[in-house]
């Protein structure tokens, strides 16, 4: 016994000297190189989905998202909450989109399971469309490959209802234009950029080759320039943003998905604008 204490002291003492050899070093873990990924929900007829990463853990998982990735209006913009970009190691990975619930039955549930490579410094959206019913919804996956603006902003449409449409996009002072900004947009399809001048603007929706707008005419995302101590909110005030107007579809009715009566448009930011030199 006396042995196995003085054997333990002795590995207790030089343990301490070991730690206090070098107060002052530092061992510092470099951060693995990282993409951005994001989840949109655009399932008309059921309920809210997660989607995680399953090769490793993780601590970036979108959870608990409903249709439309819950829109809030404020200062007349309509953005969805839940949209955002949550870092990802970089490389080939692993994900599986889950129907969200309190129970082991329905929280297992897997709607979709798919491998993905993902490139450090890149941003990607999954987006997640069509019906449940019948043979299941669509899940697109791609890498958010935005034009530099530069002193402009871009602006585009993602249309996530079944039927084609029409969107003219315009200064919120202005007079609603006559001929639309995109023509015919085809269900579940994303336009193509447009650039313009920093301002304000509000998107009108039609149905493709014209008739009653399908709700009253949105603004679109403002933003906010940089300042000293915050980097630039990216909207269409704020030149070098990319934004993107989405489309929704009503809820399917009796469905379990959030309920909307109407189609609807929430707006995201595709590109943050570079930090102004000396800001």
């Amino acid at each position: 016994m006396r042995r196995t204490l003085q054997v333990s002291v002795l590995c207790l003492a030089a343990g301490v000297v070991s730690a206090c050899s070098n107060p002052e070093q530092v061992i510092q873990n470099p951060a693995p190189p990282t993409a951005g990924v994001r989840f949109i929900n655009a399932v008309p007829d059921t309920g809210a989905m997660d989607l995680r990463f399953v090769d490793i853990v993780e601590d970036n998982a979108h959870y608990d998202v409903p249709f439309r990735n819950t829109p809030s209006t404020s200062g007349g913009v309509t953005i969805s909450t839940q949209i955002e970009y949550k870092p990802a190691k970089a490389g080939s990975r692993h994900f599986k989109i889950f129907m969200y619930g309190t129970t082991a039955a329905i929280a297992s549930t897997v709607v979709k399971d798919t491998t993905v490579n993902l490139e450090a410094g890149k941003l990607y959206t999954a987006l997640l469309w069509g019906n449940a019913r019948g043979s299941g919804p669509k899940l697109t996956f791609y890498e958010e490959s935005v034009p530099d603006p530069q002193g402009n902003v871009a602006l585009r449409v993602l249309n996530t209802t079944g039927s084609p449409i029409d969107v003219r996009e315009y200064i919120s002072s202005a007079s609603l234009p006559s001929s639309a900004t995109w023509s015919n947009i085809g269900g579940y399809a994303l336009s193509s950029y447009v650039t313009a001048s920093p301002n304000q603007f509000k998107f009108n929706v039609q149905p493709a080759g014209g008739g009653s707008a399908l709700f009253t005419d949105a603004l679109a995302l403002t933003g906010a320039a940089a300042t000293v101590d915050a980097e630039a909110l990216p909207g269409t005030t704020v030149a070098g943003s990319a934004v993107t107007a989405i489309i929704w579809p009503k809820s399917v009715s009796g469905s379990q998905a959030a309920s909307f009566t109407t189609p609807g448009v929430s707006f995201v930011w595709d590109r943050r604008p570079p930090r102004p030199p000396g800001v």
